[in-house]
Parts: C-alpha cells; sequence; structure tokens
C-alpha cells in the first residue's frame, strides 16, 4: 500500500508584512500626537482663510507708483548683483573643493577633509548664514553674497566630486601615462568628462541664487528681500505684491536662461 499524501498548509501569496503595518500605525499615531501638540485645529484653518482673504484684499491692486518702481528696480538690480557674483565665486571655488574631495583622485586626508568642509556648508540654510556674516561684516549686499557662496559651495562641490567618481579613469590614466602634470591630467582627463553635468549644476545654482537672494535679504543681506521687508513693516501690501510678481518674473526668466545654457553647452 502507498503511504498517505502529505499535507502541507496553504501558502499565501501576499503575505502580511507586519513590520510595515506597525511602521505606518506608529506614524498615524505621530502625526496625531503632533496635530494636538501644535494646535492644528480646524478652527484655526477657517479663521486663517478669513485673515487670508482679507489680506490678498489689501495687496491688490499692485503698487506701481514711480517712486515704488524706482525702489524695486534697485532691489532687483541689487539682488542680480548678489546672485551672479555668488555664482561666479561659487563656481571657481566649487571646481577646486569638488576635485579635492572626490576620492579617485585626491589622497584619502585631502578628499575626506573636502567632504567634511562640503557636509558643513551644507548644514545650514542660506538665511541662518546670512544671519552670521551680518553679524561679521554688518547689513548690506557683502553679507548677502557671502552667504550665497557658502550655498553654492555645498551644492555645486557635491555634485561635482559625484560626477567625477563616476567618470571612467580610463581617459584620465592615458593622460597621466603620458607624464602630464596634475593640472593637465584634471584638463585633459576630467573637466572633458564631466563639464556638461557641470554647466548644468551651475545653471541650476545660479536659478537658486536668484531665488535665495530674495530669503537672505530679509535678514539683512541687501538686495530685494530688504525692499521687501520693509514694504511688510510699513503695511504696504499693495507693494509687497508688485515685488512679488516682480521676483517670479525674475525667476522665470532665470529658468529660461539656465535652460538655453544647458542646451548651448550640451
Amino acid at each position: 500500500m502507498s503511504e498517505p499524501a502529505t499535507l502541507t498548509a496553504p501558502r499565501v501569496a501576499f503575505p502580511p508584512n507586519w513590520g510595515t503595518r506597525i511602521g505606518l500605525l506608529a506614524l498615524v499615531l505621530y502625526v496625531a500626537y503632533a496635530s494636538s501638540i501644535l494646535e492644528l485645529t480646524g478652527a484655526r484653518f477657517i479663521q486663517g482663510l478669513s485673515n487670508g482673504q482679507r489680506f490678498l484684499a489689501r495687496m491688490f491692486p499692485p503698487n506701481v507708483a514711480a517712486d515704488k518702481l524706482q525702489l524695486l528696480v534697485h532691489g532687483m538690480t541689487e539682488s542680480l548683483q548678489i546672485a551672479v557674483l555668488a555664482t561666479a565665486f561659487g563656481v571657481g571655488l566649487s571646481l577646486v573643493l569638488g576635485l579635492a574631495a572626490a576620492r579617485n583622485l585626491s589622497p584619502a586626508p585631502l578628499a575626506w577633509s573636502a567632504r567634511a568642509f562640503i557636509a558643513l556648508c551644507r548644514s545650514f540654510h542660506p538665511v541662518i548664514v546670512a544671519i552670521l556674516f551680518v553679524k561679521a561684516v554688518g547689513f548690506g549686499a557683502l553679507a548677502g553674497m557671502l552667504a550665497l557662496v557658502v550655498a553654492s559651495l555645498g551644492f555645486l562641490s557635491k555634485l561635482l566630486a559625484e560626477a567625477v567618481e563616476e567618470m571612467q579613469m580610463s581617459q584620465v590614466e592615458a593622460v597621466r601615462a603620458t607624464g602630464a602634470p596634475f593640472l593637465s591630467v584634471v584638463v585633459m582627463g576630467v573637466l572633458p568628462q564631466v563639464m556638461v553635468r557641470f554647466i548644468g549644476f551651475c545653471a541650476y545654482q545660479l536659478d537658486s541664487n536668484l531665488r535665495n537672494s530674495a530669503l537672505v535679504g530679509l535678514v539683512g543681506g541687501g538686495g530685494i528681500g530688504a525692499t521687501l521687508f520693509t514694504a511688510f513693516q510699513r503695511f504696504d501690501y499693495d507693494f509687497v505684491l508688485t515685488i512679488v510678481l516682480a521676483i517670479i518674473a525674475i525667476v522665470m526668466v532665470g529658468e529660461v536662461i539656465s535652460g538655453f545654457m544647458r542646451r548651448l553647452f550640451q
């Protein structure tokens, strides 16, 4: 006689993932707890809608008086200068710092030291850095420009170092085999492989600096942000709308220019 077939438990096609379920439940509970602590209630939201409606009503129509437009043009010009100068200095310094942080080009102590400095530059928001520079060098465009240089260093150096580490080393080794010095190796073996991506990073950073130039001005870093802060203090909400529309227009123009730069170098 044949032995009876062994009975096996039916297999579940999609077994429950209890770790994920418990994690999602903990997240929901924490969101509910944080909402209660921060007093995120529906009544406050409804009241905020009515306050926002009154605020928007005071903003229209935009103030385009001659004296206001003069202040606007002065502030926007200063913001553009801050953004362009910060990007230019940031690009030059990021080339050096990014190459130093690449572990396939630099010795380990130099690479890790450069990466630690890049992490430090990325640790703080440009507004916080601008406050520190305002305390150090005083109010004005210099503090705003230095803050955006630090922000540019943190962004561009990190991406450049990653691009260099992802490149093909065969071209670099071929240049080294000719006995070329390190600078020639960088110019002939490294930059041709990463320059197109780096130009795209620089174009994005210019666009980002245009936006952040308004933020650093709110804390005394010069530019249109200082004009915007003054308008808020004087309750000139119609002029605030004019400034906001001008910032949006400048950012859109900067986006078009950055896209043109990427297509040009590609």
